[in-house]
């Protein structure tokens, strides 16, 4: 479900022993209970937020009423979704395609959730709800599926990635340097990070602040090899030296004594993109 990362035109250098073993320990995928956590917080988020509103005509039914229906449906259909997404992992075209993946998701999913909502529905409320309803609440259903599958893949999706030139390739300005202070003109760049406002520049001949959002930085940075390993950081794949574990966190050790770090849905790419 994750895209993967270019593999660079030649190979980083060979990391310290020591490194090479936490890398091994770095490189995994978050703990499973890590990601039932975050995805059945984001079901009973949305199943709070279902209640406020009254979706599907529950307006009015009194908030508590509307809490004890919409929070457990959407927590089951948080469970038979992860459930769901690991088998749909099996097929190669949905590993490979994210929209392939999301659409057999969300259909898939939609169809025995349509019959625990109208079971459901028909327990909390005396049987108010008829078979004929069906066709009805499966649409219903349908578009809510869809759009928890759309979250849970957003939340899953790793940082942008920009690229150096192929080899041989003529290489193009990389917009981003002409925007370096004048004390690190010439540098390397190893990395850009978030600080409120401003972004914080590591180089090779130190660092300093400018007024730019992150996301403009990264796509000026194309034409160097590197990728957003968190939603504040973009790291140049050339500086990192090595990888660590803090506790559940994975940060990267940079040139110039910076750490950077990964977040959850960076480190599979990343790992498989052979950074470390």
């Amino acid at each position: 479900m994750q895209p993967r990362l270019r593999e660079p035109a030649k190979p980083m250098r060979e990391p310290l022993a020591h490194t090479a073993r936490a890398s091994r320990i770095a490189g995994g995928e978050a703990p499973a209970w890590i990601r039932w956590a975050r995805d059945l917080g984001i079901a009973a988020t949305a199943g709070v937020f279902l209640a406020l509103v009254g979706a599907m005509g529950t307006s009015d039914m009194p908030l508590l009423t509307r809490l004890a229906y919409w929070v457990p449906l959407m927590l089951v259909g948080g469970l038979a979704g992860h459930l769901v997404s690991v088998a749909i992992a099996r097929i190669p075209l949905a590993r490979t395609n994210p929209w392939v993946f999301g659409v057999l998701e969300a259909i898939i999913l939609s169809i025995p959730l349509t019959l625990m909502v109208w079971g459901y529905t028909n327990l909390l409320f005396d049987g108010d709800m008829l078979p004929p309803a069906l066709p009805y609440l499966f649409g219903a259903v349908l578009v809510i599926s869809a759009a928890m599958t759309a979250i849970m893949m957003l939340a899953s999706q790793p940082g942008r990635v920009t690229h150096a030139p192929p080899a041989g390739a003529t290489a193009s300005p990389v917009r981003f340097l002409e925007r370096l202070p004048p004390k690190l003109m010439g540098a390397a760049i190893y990395a850009v990070s978030s600080e409120d406002h401003f972004l914080r520049l590591h180089t090779s001949k130190g660092s300093d602040l400018i007024l730019m959002r992150l996301a403009d930085a990264i796509g000026e940075l194309e034409g160097l090899e590197g990728a957003q390993t968190h939603r504040s950081w973009w790291v140049a794949r050339e500086a990192v030296e090595s990888a660590r574990r803090e506790g559940d966190r994975l940060v990267l050790a940079l040139k110039g004594g910076a750490e950077a770090p990964v977040s959850r849905p960076n480190v599979k790419a990343l790992r498989d993109a052979g950074w470390f």
